[in-house]
């Protein structure tokens, strides 16, 4: 949790009281990469793998050091407690893949199913309704591409999962960054300076490719229809998508068929591509979409990156016009 002590040099009594809370803690056992980690692509071979409950504490800190604010810190920080194995993995199985927001809809459910959870609510005078929907704040959650505290502190993770950029760098951009209002004169973290928006802008490009890279979409649609089988055969119940990983993969794996898949899941080495859906029975080939999620950074008194830099229009266009009509299937070692 080295990011952390970059976020906010302590963290408050106030959030290690629900950080410790049992819903908060089956967050540890949910990966960020949306299982994709658990195949031997090459982007996660050798990744650094974190946590959902890492994320939503750095959230939380990023909320508190800049807004002072405990109804939005709270809400950063309970904004994943909903989540399910695998993360977005299920939005795949849902056929939500584009939007990407069937997981996010129970929020408030789970924090009212705990106990602990709401007697802190209590304890700390915060209403549920300011604490379980984080959109309601910009600082919190804004819609893409502008910068929040939940999509910069993702981007961080990645930055130093892929080695990216170290914690010095990481540290220099967040020195950086100030509220301020953005063109619709809403508050909105944003940066001081053009060169290190720029420089931001260009890492997380990175990331953005990455996220709709042929690996990750596959990786994605198959681990979905691994679930989807597990769920129609009775070798999982719904129940069990919001438990933890581990429980999970130990019932997919207790079954032969679910077992083999999961096996081959994990060995995936490379994908490639065909224009033309393959008969090969040994293959499973898929053509999907996905999410083009990407950052155009605010800067003080200048704008959006992209407003001020032909050259990052450019790349953002190249980005949105990436094609992803084709067939693909995964390549397992010999």
């Amino acid at each position: 949790m080295l990011l952390n002590s970059i976020y906010h040099k302590e963290i408050p009594l106030f959030i290690s009281d629900f950080f410790d809370t049992e819903p908060m803690q089956r967050l540890k056992t949910l990966g960020m990469d949306c299982g994709c980690e658990y195949t031997n692509f090459p982007a996660y071979r050798h990744c650094i793998k974190y946590n959902r409950l890492e994320h939503s504490l750095g959230v939380a800190l990023i909320i508190w050091h800049f807004t002072g604010d405990r109804k939005q810190t709270i809400a950063g920080l309970l904004h994943d407690i909903s989540t399910p194995v695998f993360s977005h993995t299920v939005d795949f199985l849902n056929k939500d893949y584009l939007l990407q927001e069937s997981t996010e809809s129970d929020t408030a459910a789970f924090i009212t199913k705990s106990e602990q959870i709401m007697q802190l609510l209590d304890k700390y005078a915060l209403p549920l309704e300011a604490v379980c929907n984080y959109h309601i704040y910009p600082i919190a959650d804004n819609s893409s591409p502008k910068l929040s505290a939940d999509r910069l502190e993702y981007t961080f993770r990645k930055f130093m999962s892929f080695g990216l950029k170290s914690l010095s760098d990481i540290a220099s951009y967040y020195s950086d960054l100030i509220i301020g209002k953005n063109e619709a004169k809403e508050d909105e973290l944003m940066f001081n300076s053009l060169n290190k928006a720029e420089d931001f802008f260009n890492y997380s490009l990175k990331n953005s490719f990455n996220d709709i890279s042929d690996d990750d979409r596959y990786a994605m649609q198959y681990l979905a229809d691994i679930l989807f089988y597990a769920l129609n055969k009775g070798i999982l119940i719904h129940d069990d998508l919001y438990t933890t990983e581990p429980k999970v993969i130990s019932k997919i794996k207790a079954v032969p068929e679910t077992k083999k898949a999961w096996n081959q899941f994990c060995t995936f080495t490379r994908t490639i591509r065909s224009m033309e859906n393959s008969c090969n029975i040994d293959r499973k080939w898929i053509r999907v979409s996905s999410k083009k999620r990407y950052i155009d950074p605010y800067v003080l008194s200048q704008g959006r990156v992209s407003s001020v830099s032909d050259q990052q229009t450019q790349k953002i266009k190249k980005f949105l016009s990436t094609n992803t009509d084709y067939w693909i299937t995964a390549i397992n070692p010999k």
